[in-house]
Formats: C-alpha cells, structure tokens, sequence
C-alpha cells in the first residue's frame, strides 16, 4: 500500500533506497525473484557486491528480510532522484529543507542527495 502523500515534495524526486549486500556464494537472479516480493526493483552486482534498489517505503521490509536470513548489509541508504530540477518557492524550499533535516537526523540514513537551485 502507499503511504499516505508527502505534501508538495513528491512531485519534485523519485524517493529510492538501496542496499549492499557481499556477492559471496550469491545468485544475483536468485536472489532478485526473491526480494521481488519485498519491493526490490533493480539488483545487480559490481566489484563490491551486490546492489539493489527499490521505492522508499520499502526500506524497512528489505532490511528486515536480509536480517531475517542473516544477510550482512554493507551499506544502504536513501536517495532522492530529481524528476525536474526547477525554480522553488521560499515556501517549497523550506519544506524540502525541513525534509532533509528530518532524514539526516535518522541515524539509519547515511547520506542525502538532493540537487535544488539555492
């Protein structure tokens, strides 16, 4: 389900989260049919493991799923992808600005991108 709306900031940024996991052993295609089901909708592996990608609100469901089988996460975070990088009102800015100190104050989330025109 969708999680309620996040006011006049959705518009502006494609919300992702992703994960690093360690390739050992792994199936990359194996392992997408399985976190298909927890909203993964991109995986591949690079030269320092696995990779996967997947909408914002599934953060939670992926990690707790790769803790439930004991799999090590590297790193994971969010990001913000711009759908249009475009002037903002004061008004908005605030908004996105009070966003992002609401995010970095999570200890989980390790790093924020945003690109806005100061």
């Amino acid at each position: 389900g969708t999680m309620g709306t996040q006011g006049s900031v959705e518009f502006m940024f494609d919300h992702t989260c992703n994960f690093r996991i360690p390739a050992e052993g792994r199936d990359v295609e194996e392992l997408e049919l399985e976190m298909i089901d927890f909203g993964v909708e991109e995986i591949f592996a690079d030269e320092d493991g696995i990779v996967m990608y997947a909408p914002f609100e599934s953060f939670g469901a992926i990690q707790k799923e790769l803790e439930h089988r004991g799999i090590e996460i590297l790193s994971s975070g969010f990001e913000r992808i711009p759908q249009v990088t475009k002037e903002l009102t004061e008004a908005q800015v605030a908004d996105v600005e009070k966003l992002l100190e609401k995010i970095e104050e999570d200890d989980d989330v390790m790093n924020v991108y945003h690109t806005m025109q100061e």
